[in-house]
C-alpha cells in the first residue's frame, strides 16, 4: 500500500505540474490581445485628478514607472477576496469565499508538510516542543492551514450545493459538473477531517508520509490517511481539466490584458506582434468578408490602414 500510495503522488504532481505549465505556456503564446485600458491601473502613478499618464505629451518617450509588488497583491486580493461577488451577491459569497479558502488552504497544507518534512530530512523535529523555532513555526502552521481548510471548505461546498439547488437564478447557470465538483471537494475535505480529529490530530503521521516520499523511504498510513492521500492525488490530476485555471490566467488577464499600457513604437514587439495577426487568414466568412483573405486585406477593403501607425 505504502508504495502505491507513494507512486500515485509522485505521479499525481508531476501530472499537474505539466499540465499547468503547458497550459500557461499556451496562453503566453496567444496572439497580442486587445487594449482595455482599464482603470485603475495599479501600477501607475496616481493622480490627484486622476486620468494616466496619457494625459502627459509625448507620454510614449517618458520611462513607465511600475509598481509590482503593488500589483501582485491587488491581483492576489482580488484571487482571494472575491469582492465583486461580495458586492452583488453577499449571500452567494458568503459560501463561495470559505469554499475557496478551502480550497487555497488544502493546497498550502500539503506545500507546507513538503517543507516541514524537508525540515525533518534535516534532522529539526517539527512539534510545539521544538528546540529549533522552525520547528514550531511549520507544527503550528500545518495545524490551523490544515484545520482551517476542512472546516471552510466543507462548510463552502455544502453552502455552493444548497445555494445552487434553491437558488432559481444560479441553478439555471449550474452544470452537473459543478455539482461534481463540490461533492469531490466535499469527499476531500471531509476525509481529511475525519483523519485529523479521529487519527492524526497534530498531523505528525501525514508529515512523515511527506518525509517518506522526500527520502524514497515510503511508509505505511492509517486508513483514513491513505483515502485522503488518494483523493487528493486525484484532485489533482483532475484540476486541470476543470476551470481551476483561472487562478493563474487571472494574472495574465491583468499584467497583459487589462493593465498592458506599452506603447507600440515602430520596430517594437508589439507592431511585430500586430503585422502577424494582420497576416492571420480568416477562417469564416460572412457577406461582407470572403474566407481565406488575410486580415490585412479585410483591413484595406473597409478601408482601415493595413499597418498600424506607430509613435515615432
Amino acid at each position: 500500500m505504502s508504495i502505491i500510495l507513494a507512486i500515485l503522488t509522485y505521479v499525481a504532481y508531476a501530472f499537474i505540474i505539466i499540465m499547468y505549465g503547458r497550459k500557461a505556456i499556451k496562453y503566453a503564446k496567444m496572439p497580442l490581445h486587445l487594449r482595455w485600458d482599464l482603470y485603475p491601473v495599479i501600477h501607475k502613478n496616481r493622480r490627484n485628478h486622476g486620468g494616466s499618464h496619457y494625459d502627459d505629451l509625448e507620454w510614449w518617450k517618458k520611462p513607465r514607472r511600475r509598481r509590482f509588488i503593488e500589483s501582485i497583491l491587488f491581483i492576489l486580493k482580488d484571487n482571494f477576496y472575491l469582492g465583486e461577488y461580495f458586492h452583488q451577491n453577499r449571500g452567494y459569497w458568503f459560501v463561495l469565499f470559505p469554499w475557496h479558502v478551502g480550497f487555497i488552504l488544502i493546497i498550502t497544507l500539503h506545500v507546507l508538510c513538503f517543507f516541514a518534512a524537508l525540515t525533518m530530512v534535516f534532522g529539526l523535529p517539527v512539534s510545539a516542543e521544538s528546540p529549533n523555532i522552525f520547528g514550531r513555526v511549520f507544527y503550528y502552521s500545518v495545524l490551523i492551514t490544515g484545520v482551517g481548510s476542512f472546516l471552510t471548505g466543507s462548510f463552502g461546498s455544502i453552502g455552493m450545493i444548497i445555494k445552487r439547488l434553491t437558488n432559481r437564478d444560479l441553478r439555471a447557470y449550474a452544470s452537473p459538473m459543478n455539482y461534481f465538483n463540490y461533492l469531490f471537494l466535499l469527499a476531500l475535505f471531509l476525509s481529511g477531517f475525519c483523519t485529523w480529529y479521529f487519527f492524526d490530530p497534530t498531523f505528525s503521521g501525514y508529515m512523515q508520509f511527506w518525509k517518506g516520499l522526500i527520502t524514497l523511504s515510503p511508509i505505511n498510513v492509517e486508513l483514513a490517511s491513505a483515502i485522503h492521500i488518494v483523493l487528493f492525488a486525484l484532485v489533482l490530476v483532475y484540476l486541470p481539466f476543470t476551470r481551476s485555471m483561472h487562478y493563474i490566467t487571472r494574472f495574465f488577464a491583468f499584467l497583459w490584458v487589462n493593465w498592458d499600457d506599452k506603447p507600440n513604437l515602430k520596430g517594437s514587439e508589439i507592431e511585430k506582434k500586430v503585422q502577424r495577426c494582420l497576416n492571420q487568414p480568416l477562417s469564416w466568412s460572412a457577406p461582407h468578408i470572403r474566407s481565406g483573405q488575410k486580415w490585412a486585406d479585410l483591413a484595406i477593403e473597409m478601408n482601415f490602414p493595413s499597418s498600424v501607425e506607430t509613435k515615432q
